[in-house]
Parts: C-alpha cells; sequence; structure tokens
C-alpha cells in the first residue's frame, strides 16, 4: 500500500515527477462554473470543453453517475472528471455527493493510473460543493487507490 500524502498546495500544479492525473468530482446535469472546476478552466480550457460536449451526447456514451473521463491538458498531464454528485444542491435527497458512484468512479480512476505508470492529484474530493465527508472519502481513496499502489498527493489550499 502507497500511503497517501496531504500537502498544502494547488491540485492543477501537481508535485510529482512523471505522468500525473489530476482528479476531481463533477455532478450528472452537466453544471460547470463553481469550486475547483474553476481553477481547472483557468488553467486549461480542455476539461470544461470535453465535459460539456460529454454531457451533451450523453445518449450516445457513458456518460452518469460512475463514469470518468480523462482530458490530457500536458504530455504528462491528465484532469479525471469523475461523476460522483447527483445535481448541485442539498435538498430533500440530502447532500449532492453519491458514495457509490465516487467509489466506481476511484476504481476506473485506478485502472487508469496503472496503466498510465501515473500519481493522481486532487483536493479533497467530493467535500466541497458536493457536501461530502472527508472521513467518508479518505478510506473509498485509500481502497481504490493507495492499497493498488498508486501514489495519491491530496491538496489542501492554504
Amino acid at each position: 500500500m502507497t500511503p497517501l500524502r496531504i500537502i498544502d498546495g494547488d491540485a492543477t500544479s501537481p508535485q510529482a515527477k512523471g505522468p500525473k492525473i489530476i482528479a476531481h468530482v463533477c455532478n450528472d446535469i452537466g453544471g460547470w462554473g463553481k469550486g475547483f472546476v474553476l481553477a481547472l478552466s483557468k488553467r486549461w480550457p480542455e476539461p470544461e470543453a470535453d465535459f460539456r460536449a460529454w454531457h451533451r451526447s450523453r445518449a450516445q456514451n457513458d456518460f452518469g453517475l460512475g463514469a470518468v473521463r480523462l482530458v490530457r491538458v500536458k504530455d504528462d498531464t491528465w484532469v479525471a472528471n469523475m461523476v460522483g454528485q447527483r445535481g448541485i444542491r442539498t435538498g430533500s435527497a440530502g447532500v449532492p455527493i453519491r458514495y457509490d458512484a465516487l467509489e466506481r468512479c476511484l476504481a476506473a480512476l485506478a485502472d487508469h493510473a496503472l496503466e498510465l505508470g501515473a500519481s493522481v492529484h486532487m483536493p479533497r474530493i467530493g467535500c466541497g460543493l458536493a457536501g461530502g465527508k472527508w472521513s467518508r472519502v479518505e478510506p473509498l481513496v485509500a481502497k481504490a487507490l493507495s492499497a493498488r499502489g498508486v501514489a495519491v498527493t491530496v491538496y489542501d489550499r492554504s
């Protein structure tokens, strides 16, 4: 098992050598405009453009809870758009995060990381606008990624 690292920093600027995947949680309604995605869009246009196209064509593809799409943004860097959030607001159905969907996303992410020989970099996914609890997300990350030997760095903004 590779230990998960938590550091101060910016997840859009991964601190590692070699191939890197920046992972984050998206919603299932095609919304992109608040939270971590703003930092991604400021750095690269491709993840947002791909997410919007993926959502628009959802009748013909795998878009939905639990799906993951990698978007290459540099020679050695990809962004993983992971659909792990139902809608965008807390309401009668609870918070938007769907832990079961996130678990499926993380398993697929691990497969991609192992195939690319990549480390994974992320904010505390699912714990901002999605309303999740890190105490529930961290064990999912550890099981899906760390336990399979994928190096994971979680970034906290200071």
